[in-house]
């Protein structure tokens, strides 16, 4: 299992050095989302099904995971593909590069292996729950695969909602809100993050302490969760919104959630709550 590992993060620096590459060439960094979807997905799936010591078959179990990790990462990818073949830079990138200066290569290249220490993590969540040993299939099996389709089915709704929302000329200068960007700001973060619960849903099964391994695929959702809400998802994401929209997104974060879906509040309310908070 140590041997697979350290390959699996052989190939994830070789996959994000790439990406630099890539990025740093076409201008465009678009891609280094595009390689990092990419290369997680192929580890999820090499952590789920390359036999290590003691593991003489297939199991079901290995394939499920493998299958919903495979799944998560061609939708994301995909999606990620096709903004950066258009041209699409990320800002947030973009953003970094100026606040490092002439460092900006150095900070780039070793913040992209962050990256990839962080899919080598997501791998070991992937791991422990595909090499659960608990024989059958489980009520948490397929707990898991529900929570996944649901993850890739609500991802894909929200970026179409966007994408629909930016290509109609009258909303230029605009915030989304409508659908499900009217109950939290970034629903395509959570339900990026609930695809990744499934997997201690299906490694701890229905008896948690008898695979000790298993508590390691809690990895998944904490990391996803800390990377979206407060590290490379929202702050970055909003700091731009403010720069590009100021005083309607200030709004827009008055009424709406940040991560978690929950029923718009009006504007007053949004502005009441706000100060008390700051209060208090």
């Amino acid at each position: 299992m140590l041997m697979l590992l350290a390959a699996l993060a052989a190939g994830l620096f070789l996959a994000m050095a790439a990406a630099f590459l890539l990025a740093r060439w076409t201008g465009n960094s678009g891609w280094v989302d595009t390689i990092w979807s990419y290369a997680t997905g192929v580890a999820g799936v090499a952590a789920a099904l390359i036999p290590v010591a003691g593991s003489e078959t297939v199991l079901s179990r290995q394939l499920l995971v493998a299958g919903l990790v495979a799944a998560w990462s061609v939708r994301l990818g995909s999606h990620i593909l096709a903004r950066t073949l258009q041209g699409h830079d990320d800002p947030r990138y973009v953003q970094l590069r100026k606040e490092w200066g002439a460092r900006a290569d150095v900070l780039m290249f070793g913040f992209l292996q962050i990256q990839a220490a962080c899919a080598l993590l997501l791998a070991v969540a992937v791991m422990a729950a595909a090499r659960n040993p608990a024989p059958g299939w489980l009520l948490t099996d397929t707990l898991g695969l529900v929570l996944v389709l649901a993850a890739v089915v609500g991802e894909g709704i929200s970026d179409r909602q966007l994408a629909a929302f930016r290509a109609d000329p009258s909303n230029r200068g605009r915030v989304c809100d409508v659908g499900l960007w009217g109950v939290s700001r970034h629903p395509n973060y959570f339900f990026e993050w609930l695809g990744w619960v499934a997997y201690p849903e299906i490694a701890l099964g229905a008896a948690p302490l008898a695979y000790p391994l298993g508590w390691a695929s809690l990895l998944a959702p904490a990391l996803m969760y800390w990377l979206l809400v407060h590290a490379s998802g929202i702050p970055p994401t909003e700091a731009h919104m403010l720069r590009s929209r100021g005083d309607a997104f200030r709004d827009y974060q008055t009424r709406v959630n940040a991560f978690w879906p929950w029923p718009a509040r009006s504007a007053v309310a949004g502005r009441a709550l706000d100060r008390s908070s700051i209060r208090s």
